[in-house]
């Protein structure tokens, strides 16, 4: 495949893939960050095996920055997933003393 054919495709599943994610109901975008953080758990994986293998010094930086900036993302991607489904726990009742306090 020649490089216009491969940058062709990569535009065309940028674009795609901006569409598709804009078109997400706000309900869904908690179950869909647990997704992409397990897809970018499996590309930490892929990277630390094509370390093992890789052979250049250049292979290994570009290996490295793949693996840390998946991770971040992965990690980024627990957090803000944590923080919204802490929006739909319920909120403790006011105890009676706290009511007599302000009284």
């Amino acid at each position: 495949m020649g490089i216009i054919t491969e940058l062709a495709i990569l535009v065309l599943a940028a674009f795609v893939g901006f569409e598709v994610i804009s078109k997400v109901p706000n309900t869904l975008h908690t179950p869909l960050m647990s997704g992409t953080n397990a897809i970018h758990g499996i590309v930490i994986l892929g990277g630390l095996l094509l370390m093992h293998e890789s052979s250049g010094l250049l292979e290994h930086v570009l290996l490295v920055i793949a693996v840390m900036f998946g991770t971040i993302n992965v990690i980024g991607g627990f957090l803000v997933t944590d923080r919204m489904l802490e929006m739909f726990k319920a909120k403790d009742p006011p105890k009676a003393e706290d009511e007599e306090q302000g009284a």
